[in-house]
């Protein structure tokens, strides 16, 4: 098993996937943590966010041991944290976004 989830600062509530995540695999959790794995509650695509515990709304998001956003929905520990479940400190358009593709969903390209 490769998969590992990689937590950057110890301040940090999410962790970044180093590969793509099955719901209900446990992985190990690696960097400056003191928790020794995780188990993902939803699929999370390589690259992307697991929240390391339960975050409430309106709850900061912590990664690089810096605020990045806040939480917009109660995030349970293991999920994908995405732009579905929080609003970034640094790009206003971030909720305006599609999860997946990043495209936006603000505007019309006709």
């Amino acid at each position: 098993m490769n998969e590992k989830v990689f937590q950057v600062n110890l301040q940090d509530n999410v962790a970044v996937a180093l590969t793509a995540l099955e719901a209900g695999s446990t992985v190990p959790l690696i960097g400056d943590t003191e928790q020794k794995e995780i188990t993902a509650v939803t699929d999370i695509p390589v690259g992307h966010k697991i929240a390391l515990r339960d975050i409430s709304d309106g709850e900061d998001i912590v990664k690089y041991g810096v605020v990045i956003g806040h939480a917009i929905k109660n995030i349970p520990k293991g999920s994908w944290v995405h732009l579905e479940e929080m609003a970034s400190n640094y790009d206003e358009r971030s909720s305006h976004l599609d999860a997946i593709t990043g495209a936006p969903k603000d505007m019309s390209y006709k």
